[in-house]
């Protein structure tokens, strides 16, 4: 029988009676069981090189791509039935919300790191390629966002979720455990499949949790919130976690691993459990990094007194020989330590690989840049992926290839495709106006998109610098909409500051809904990405350069031919002279960063508002027939962003990663 197979190969604990009537010979929480069985395999032989790929986050965006279906009820905790709308119309937030029964994002995800993490483990399966990913199952996710309507500002409210009841996760039969300031540490471990597009391959993501009974009820909360703590000694121990835990799961599961990933600084200490035991210097040829980050607070930090604390003394000393931060001789730096024992490194894009061998001199030989990209399966809407399909024979098998996107530029001069691409455009636009269908939202209407992890080098603040300007706009334009969502960190004071001020300022535009209509949507999560990227006319991106490293929402939006309004900073830098909307602000200088708290807000929003107006305007020409759709430079702005598409992909970014950081790996 194939599901005794399968419960061999994966240890599936099947104490519990949902589980084996999920999986049976054919099926998988109704998917194919066949490619589980392959997949683990491959990882068991050691004539099969595999990766292990560590992050503490991912987005796997379950509402929107492959779905799992369970024969036993989901509980009512993983469903998502409403969400509430913060806008300039008061009385449509006191009335209504947008209905929505979809499931729950598996919660163990803040923003674009961990959905950069899920879209990679999706193009490794798309691409067949041996590979586990470790990470950590977080009981109560990060967090749930609520407004305060009357005062303005955001409320954080603990996610509350069953995983015994989540389609597709699956605990497994092993635990383990790590020593943790002199006790022992236990972790039960899950496992989830992700399936590659055509449901052929999968990679298992393997998560630790250590809320059980064998613990104390003290340290089952280290697995509760992600990135929910100030005390050193709780973020110390999730690091150990993931990357001590991570290492010992595989070693557990007997999994034959040729080459550790670290996706971020957070798993550095999975070097650390195995230079314990092997040879430093032979391990240095198996591990690579990836920085997803220039701003100085993402980089961990803890004094080694609080390290030895946690990890003890053996340990902490292989910390300092490889991680003591340069500048803070009792400080360890995880960036650092990561670096110093790592074959490969790279930056997630051009530029920022530029700045990082500004930021690590030392380092500047190893660090080399792969831009980010975006699982064009995961993002792009059926609308647009069904008007490709129309013209597979000038474009190509996207389908298997997504660089192949390029080749939508054989289709600019023809008046069908141009007229076809506006007639999906307004199509997935008709989706949103009737999500937003209360709060007065019209499809004819030119819609602006702002929606991400809301940072303050990522100024979410900048469009409303003027709002006297914004009103003007509006006005002189036939009219204005917005849609904004994003959370701030309820530990980041700046941010949630920032937050409080946009609340605000929508608050003082409540006279102005004639013409300008802004919307906030609350507790942001991949299914609204999905819906805004595909479905706004224009996607603002306003980070103060050089401080984004990549960015990856707005290479969603290129996807579905939105238009970009973009500072100069992140992917944008390699596509610039693509012809995907207006460039705006001020310009960095790599022979000085700066610094992240320099806004140039003053500046930076008179060239956006005189940018937007100017988009505005090309916009309302195309809508009204002017020019026609057919020869609209609107047009010609969305077929260069899906043209882009072609190569802001994570199918090109794991091909870089086979061929510059794998590359003698036969996978």
């Amino acid at each position: 029988m194939i599901v005794n197979k399968i419960s061999e190969l994966i240890k599936l604990d099947v104490s519990r009676d949902q589980y084996p009537q999920n999986i049976t010979d054919e099926s998988f929480y109704g998917f194919p069981s066949q490619p589980i069985l392959a997949a683990e395999e491959k990882l068991y032989k050691k004539e099969s090189p595999s990766i292990a790929y560590f992050s503490m986050e991912y987005g796997l965006a379950p509402s929107i791509y492959h779905e799992f279906k369970s024969v036993t009820p989901l509980d009512k905790r993983n469903i998502i039935t409403d969400h509430e709308v913060f806008s300039n119309i008061k009385d449509m937030d006191y009335y209504h919300f947008i209905p929505t029964q979809k499931i729950l994002d598996l919660p163990i995800y803040s923003g674009g790191l961990g959905v950069l993490a899920g879209d990679t483990l999706k193009s490794a399966a798309d691409r067949n390629t041996s590979l586990v990913g470790l990470g950590i199952l977080w009981s109560k996710g990060y967090f749930k966002q609520k407004f305060w309507f009357r005062y303005g500002g955001q409320w954080p409210e603990e996610i509350s979720w069953d995983p015994n009841s989540y389609p597709g996760l699956v605990p497994l039969q092993p635990k383990i455990s790590i020593p943790l300031s002199g006790t022992e540490l236990h972790l039960k471990l899950w496992k989830y499949y992700v399936y590659s597009h055509d449901l052929k391959n999968v990679i298992p993501l393997v998560l630790m949790d250590v809320e059980i009974e064998e613990n104390p009820e003290y340290l089952r909360e280290l697995t509760h919130q992600l990135y929910r703590s100030v005390n050193p000694w709780i973020k110390i121990a999730q690091r150990m976690i993931l990357g001590i835990g991570g290492i010992r799961a595989l070693d557990a599961l007997g999994y034959s691993i040729d080459k550790y990933h670290l996706n971020e600084g957070h798993a550095a200490l999975a070097f650390i459990e195995k230079a314990a035991r092997e040879k430093p210097e032979e391990l240095k040829k198996i591990f690579n990094f990836t920085c997803h980050t220039p701003v100085e607070a993402g980089h961990d930090r803890f004094h080694f007194p609080e390290l030895e604390g946690a990890l003890g003394k053996e340990k902490t000393d292989l910390v300092r020989q490889f991680g003591q931060d340069e500048k803070q001789p009792n400080t360890a730096n995880f960036t650092l330590l990561a670096m110093n024992t790592s074959a490969h490194v790279n930056g997630v894009a051009a530029q920022h690989g530029k700045v990082m061998h500004l930021q690590f001199p030392h380092h500047r030989d190893k660090i080399q840049s792969i831009t980010n990209g975006v699982h064009s399966h995961t993002w792009m809407s059926k609308t647009i992926n069904d008007l490709l399909l129309k013209y597979r024979r000038e474009i190509g098998d996207f389908l298997s290839d997504p660089t192949l996107l390029a080749n939508v530029q054989k289709l600019k001069n023809i008046t069908a495709f141009r007229e076809d691409l506006w007639q999906a455009h307004l199509a997935n636009k008709k989706v949103l106006t009737d999500f937003l269908k209360f709060w007065f939202f019209k499809p004819e209407t030119f819609t602006l998109g702002w929606a991400r992890r809301i940072a303050i080098y990522k100024r979410p603040g900048l469009l409303f610098q003027d709002i006297n300007q914004l009103v003007s706009l509006a006005k002189d334009k036939g009219g204005l909409q917005i849609v904004i969502a994003g959370k701030a960190h309820p530990e980041d004071t700046p941010a949630s500051m920032h937050m409080d001020e946009i609340l605000n300022q929508i608050n003082l535009l409540n006279g102005e809904m004639k013409y300008l209509r802004v919307c906030f949507l609350e507790n942001y999560d991949t299914y609204f990405a999905k819906l805004l990227t595909s479905s706004v006319d224009v996607w603002l991106n306003n980070p103060l350069p050089p401080f984004e490293a990549s960015g990856t929402s707005g290479m969603k939006a290129i996807l579905n031919g939105v238009v970009q309004l973009s500072t100069l900073d992140g992917w944008i830098v390699e596509a610039v002279n693509k012809g995907i909307g207006k460039i705006f602000g001020f310009e960095a200088s790599l022979d000085n960063l700066g610094k992240e708290t320099d806004w140039h807000l003053k500046d930076d929003s008179a060239a956006l508002y005189a940018a937007l107006g100017e988009l505005m305007s090309l916009y309302n020409q195309a809508l009204r027939g002017q020019r026609g759709p057919g020869e609209s430079a609107w047009i010609d702005m969305m077929i260069n962003g899906l043209a882009a598409g072609g190569y802001f992909n994570t199918d090109r970014m794991v091909r870089e990663y086979r061929e510059k950081i794998w590359k003698d790996l036969q996978i």
